[in-house]
């Protein structure tokens, strides 16, 4: 995410840091779900508590006991395999296995020319104004967590945020932006999703245009490789979720690409969450806890002028007419359904209406089949987690969700990026939610968590200065 609650970074980042290991299922259908309070009959995966988080000895990254750390990249001290130093700003990640070994696929949320933005390679560039320095580097990754290589996936891209793997062994990234070219600096359009290869061959920096231009957060594809569900992370009006269906008898698969380079290929709408009255909820936050697993009927309204030629996207639609959130951020897809999170609603701002809920955090859940949607984790606007500094050790307060992932066993990571400490959090729908990691080196948010889908490895990075980290321990312990 581009817009980081926190005033400023208080703690600076460290000096070298060594790369050793320092200690310190599917998804079930949620319509007819029962809450966890109802025992044996909740269809939820289940998971132990987590034992509490021990600080580490060089200050970078608490731990439960029995799990340890290995830094994979560092940010201007790790290289790429073409000799320039690893860029900053990491964010979203896929991890997919190859042989013996993992491969990630990684996004730099990068905005802006600077010392270490992404490399133009030659053949990787969409857009060579210099103000286009995000774009993916892909890292081969030993089984014991050694970089055996990074190099860039696509670069000239535009603060490259989250995106979304897909089920042919590709990355889908996101620019969380709506900048036009401007003739020096941008000399192409910004706000698209571009597909990246892992090959270390492959490169098509095109924009699939089909899928939108706005500020993109995240999406997923669905099983039947029909539909894409998508993210916008905005606000003045708040963004809202999208649905990129495909034309009937279509399906997506390795040379989609091509097709989705038309804006007019497919269809693109916009969320609304119908009420007991039919009509659209306006904003997510209208609803609370109270609410926790009821599914709510849904409807897609299509989207006028999916390209933003003269008006954005999320402004094509007059209030009422869809269901608006703040921070729509992560995404992630299974067999069944596909989560989404809005990070949080404060009270007193613009963005949160009148008569809504401020709230910490929210995690959705869409069920393809039934056609609805449910809250299933919900954080309540939290005077002890919104203490900032005060609350730098809290391991039980926890506020704005960003990025999620779904876990081998079904269960939920959210990584945090609110005012307090950092952490990536363990969740079950509908239960209790659990600190796994907690950043000591500084303020900055965790990203990008993707496991490993033999269950062994969590990676997850620290966005500035831009680290990525291999998490190692008895993960079937807790979640299997």
């Amino acid at each position: 995410m581009s817009v980081d609650r926190r005033s400023v970074l208080r703690g600076a980042a460290a000096g070298a840091a060594g790369v050793g290991f320092t200690t310190v299922g599917a998804v079930p259908t949620l319509a007819e779900a029962a809450p966890a309070s109802h025992g044996d009959r909740s269809p939820f995966p289940r998971h132990k508590p987590f034992p509490p988080l021990l600080d580490d000895p060089k200050g970078i990254l608490a731990l439960p006991p029995g799990f340890k750390y290995k830094i994979v990249t560092y940010a201007g001290q790790t290289k790429l395999t073409t000799g320039q130093p690893t860029p900053d700003h990491h964010d979203g990640t896929a991890v997919f296995s190859t042989g013996n070994k993992y491969q990630l696929i990684q996004n730099h949320e990068i905005s802006s020319d600077g010392p270490l933005g992404v490399p133009p390679i030659e053949g990787t560039v969409y857009d060579a104004g210099v103000g286009a320095a995000g774009g993916c580097t892909v890292i081969t990754v030993g089984k014991d967590g050694t970089n055996l290589g990074e190099w860039v996936g696509i670069s000239g891209t535009l603060t490259n945020c989250a995106g979304g793997p897909t089920p042919w062994g590709t990355w889908m990234t996101c620019e969380e932006t709506e900048n036009k070219a401007n003739g020096t600096t941008r000399l192409k359009d910004h706000g698209y999703v571009f597909e990246v290869w892992g090959d270390g061959k492959t490169a098509h920096p095109v924009p699939l245009k089909a899928l939108g231009r706005y500020a993109h957060e995240a999406l997923a594809i669905d099983a039947d490789r029909t539909h894409i569900y998508l993210s916008e992370d905005a606000s003045g009006p708040n963004g809202t979720f999208y649905r990129w269906s495909a034309p009937r008898g279509y399906k997506l698969g390795p040379n989609s690409w091509t097709d989705l380079q038309n804006k007019d290929f497919g269809t693109l709408e916009a969320l609304a969450i119908l009420g007991d009255d039919g009509k659209p909820i306006p904003d997510v936050a209208y609803l609370t806890s109270a609410q926790l697993l009821r599914p709510f009927r849904v409807a897609w309204v299509p989207v006028p002028d999916r390209d933003g030629a003269t008006t954005s996207v999320r402004k094509q639609f007059t209030d009422g007419q869809i269901t608006r959130g703040k921070k729509f951020e992560g995404v992630f897809g299974t067999e069944q359904g596909v989560y989404v999170v809005n990070s949080y609603a404060e009270s007193g701002t613009a963005d949160l209406p009148a008569d809504a809920v401020p709230h910490d955090g929210m995690v959705w859940f869409y069920n393809y089949a039934e056609r609805t949607i449910q809250l299933v984790t919900y954080f309540p606007e939290n005077a002890a987690a919104n203490k900032g500094a005060e609350a730098k050790y809290d391991d039980y307060n926890f506020d704005g969700p960003d990025n999620v992932t779904v876990t081998p066993w079904g269960s939920l990571v959210l990584a945090e990026d609110g005012n307090a400490s950092s952490h990536v959090l363990s969740a079950t729908p509908g239960g209790p939610t659990y600190a796994i990691a907690r950043n000591m080196l500084n303020d900055s948010e965790f990203t990008g968590p993707t496991f490993s889908a033999d269950g062994k490895v969590l990676f997850v990075n620290i966005q500035t200065p831009g680290i990525t980290l291999a998490i190692t321990g008895p993960w079937r312990d807790y979640l299997g």
